[in-house]
């Protein structure tokens, strides 16, 4: 289920992290060449993303 992203924390390793309105998290690694997301690497790219719709995995288990 696609969820809003809400805001970003980074994770004890420094990741960065979605949260997502329905409470959940998701990492949202730039790790190329396996994941090319550059905009999460400054606060301008991440605040862009603010209300984007990440693919919730937790909420489809639910």
């Amino acid at each position: 289920m696609k969820q809003p992203v809400i805001a970003f924390h980074q994770d004890e390793y420094e990741h960065w992290v979605a949260d997502l309105a329905c409470g959940h998290s998701q990492h949202v690694r730039h790790d190329p060449p396996w994941q090319n997301r550059q905009w999460v690497i400054t606060e301008q790219g991440r605040s862009e993303k603010i209300g984007y719709e990440l693919n919730c995995v937790e909420c489809d288990i639910d």
